[in-house]
């Protein structure tokens, strides 16, 4: 047996003490990895996050950001392309860019930022002892979807037919449309899944979903759904159907109602896996850790596009509403 293949059998144990070796010698350098236009806002909290333990961006850390744009076919090359920079980690972006990474190396440490889970997306042993060179922050998306929907039905108690616009291509989906189905069983309420594949197609979806008898819709927070954002909120105010997101952006964009994690905190914690790492620590013996932060956020402005009357007991609930 050859030494690298002896070193890749131990996990990589070897591998890990170098990056606190090379901060010594240089900056640390760090590659982040997404399917978005690049830069992207998000990166900002790796910054803070960064900034807040003492880093200094160009002189004791430097930060390789690279997107794909909307194209994961790309992603694998941008992977390639960091790892051969000999970046000291990887910092990551959405399941798609995490297969795409996890493709490209089983050796170079990779810190999970927004991603919906790791256990189920590439196999890491567990949440407390990962194993391998993955490890970082889990978004819980699937085990959110029921809360969603539980949510949607207090600002509609009348739905009695929920849509679920989802891109069956994001390999996630599956089980978060399964977490889905059951909390509709539980609520009393009628699941109609409607696939869309490109924006493109988001006009034929809606209208399939008013067709079908929709009395809401809900979408899953994926790259397809946030990059189609803007649209997606125009076509539901359009078609008059209340609908439930899970990231603040969308709010933003006039969707109705978000539910989910922090996003911004998500990334300036991820901050505080890659120092672990630069100083040494193992990622495979570093707990994934689930979000702390989740936020409710309600637009009126869309509720009254939409004629819609917000329940006080919900609005109450609200961390944000936006006028």
């Amino acid at each position: 047996m050859q030494r690298r293949e002896f070193l890749a059998v131990l996990g990589g144990a070897a591998t890990w003490p170098h990056a606190a070796s090379a901060q010594q010698r240089r900056p640390a350098r760090i590659g982040v990895l997404h399917p978005f236009a690049s830069p992207h806002p998000w990166t900002a909290g790796l910054r803070r996050g960064l900034h807040d333990l003492g880093y200094v961006e160009g002189k004791t850390i430097v930060i390789d950001e690279r997107g794909s744009d909307g194209r994961d076919e790309l992603l694998e090359g941008l992977a390639r392309t960091l790892i051969d920079s000999k970046v000291d980690a990887l910092v990551i972006m959405t399941g798609p860019a995490l297969l795409a990474a996890r493709a490209q190396t089983s050796t170079v440490p990779i810190v999970m930022a927004v991603s919906s889970d790791g256990v189920g997306t590439v196999g890491v042993a567990s949440l407390v002892r990962p194993g391998g060179n993955v490890t970082g922050l889990t978004l819980m998306s699937p085990d959110l979807a029921g809360l969603r929907l539980s949510l949607l039905k207090d600002a509609v108690p009348a739905a009695k037919r929920i849509a679920v616009l989802y891109n069956p291509a994001e390999r996630v989906t599956a089980d978060e449309l399964r977490q889905t189905a059951v909390a509709a069983g539980k609520l009393g309420v009628a699941l109609q899944p409607v696939e869309t594949h490109s924006g493109d197609s988001l006009d034929q979806a809606f209208a399939n979903a008013v067709s079908g008898g929709a009395d809401a819709f809900i979408t899953f927070s994926h790259r397809f759904s946030l990059s189609h954002r803007s649209r997606i909120a125009e076509l539901a105010v359009q078609h008059r159907l209340p609908a439930m997101y899970g990231w603040r952006e969308f709010a933003e964009a006039g969707g109705l109602m978000v539910y989910g994690p922090n996003v911004a905190d998500s990334l300036h914690r991820a901050a505080s896996f890659v120092d672990r790492i630069l100083k040494g620590g193992n990622p495979a013996e570093m707990s994934i850790e689930q979000p702390t932060k989740f936020e409710l956020i309600i637009n009126l402005k869309t509720a009254r596009a939409l004629g819609l009357e917000i329940p006080a007991a919900l609005l109450v609930r609200a961390d944000e509403v936006i006028e």
